[in-house]
């Protein structure tokens, strides 16, 4: 690894821990994170006004924005639209719905306002997901024989896409159709992460092209350039860092969620799983885009 990408300590964003942190949405016209528990089966943000937090009957995992109020959310038997206010929920699409081994997980929206969401096993069976995306009202499958999909985000040009099997410790590359952002030929590997034992899980790529790639079980953010290699991004006082995005008044502020799963909570070493952690960094993102349904 080549020096470190600088970057302030981190500090908690919320004190909630979650049991699986994921899906960072930093919402650009609420100026608002969003996040969610996948395990404890809530949507969760706060605001001036304190904490929030919805409650869904099934897993969800990620999310899109569609407009002010309302979001676009993953679950683990289909694609839903939540109002922020109401709390209604409205079905938009099934996913998976006849399988009730699988469940959501990665997820967010592309430069045409399609949305990508991967699932899997609830226990991680070998193969048991996919990769799917949703584009006005047409969601198909892309990838199959997914064990833990993640890594999803897109090229600032919209050239590629990028995803990776965490079980497989590979993230690959996708070249994209510039006219409606389907895939065009078949992915290549872009990161080969099993020889330094790292595992990939959530990504976002900033202005400058370079993927923040959390790594599960290392508690920090490793930064990518375009044409490869790996560069230390800031570390995370939790072990299980599980995807960033980056928010803010100016996007240069690097969110992260965290999980307490699978570790031990009696550990002090642990104290700080599953809290959203912030880090101001030597970057800026890019606004998430809108979801058009």
């Amino acid at each position: 690894m080549t020096a470190p990408i600088p970057a302030s300590a981190a500090s908690a964003h919320d004190p909630r821990p979650c049991h699986l942190g994921e899906g960072p949405l930093w919402h650009p016209e609420r100026n608002q994170l969003f996040w969610f528990d996948i395990l404890e089966n809530r949507l969760r943000s706060s605001d001036a006004s304190g904490p929030l937090e919805w409650a869904f009957p099934g897993h969800v995992s990620a999310a899109g924005w569609v407009d002010r109020d309302r979001l676009l959310v993953a679950g683990e038997t289909g694609l839903s639209l939540l109002d922020l206010a109401s709390g209604a929920v409205e079905p938009v699409a099934p996913l998976e719905a006849d399988d009730p081994a699988t469940r959501s997980n990665d997820g967010c929206a592309d430069p045409w306002g399609g949305f990508w969401i991967g699932t899997m096993g609830k226990r991680a069976e070998p193969g048991a997901g996919a990769i799917y995306r949703l584009h006005r009202g047409e969601i198909r499958k892309l990838h199959p024989g997914i064990t833990i999909p993640n890594a999803i985000c897109f090229t600032p040009d919209g050239g590629f896409a990028h995803f990776a099997d965490t079980a497989r410790g590979t993230v690959w590359r996708q070249r994209l159709n510039p006219a409606d952002g389907w895939p065009s030929g078949d992915p290549e590997p872009f990161l080969d992460l099993r020889p330094l034992g790292l595992n990939p899980d959530g990504a976002v790529i900033d202005a400058d092209g370079r993927m923040w790639l959390a790594l599960w079980g290392a508690g920090r953010v490793a930064v990518i350039p375009p044409q490869g290699g790996i560069t230390d991004g800031p570390s995370f006082p939790a072990a299980h860092v599980s995807c960033p995005a980056f928010g803010g008044a100016d996007l240069s502020t690097l969110f992260v969620t965290t999980a307490q799963e699978g570790l031990d909570l009696s550990d002090p070493a642990h104290a700080g799983a599953g809290m959203v952690y912030a880090a101001q960094v030597e970057a800026k993102g890019l606004p998430e885009p809108r979801v058009i349904l």
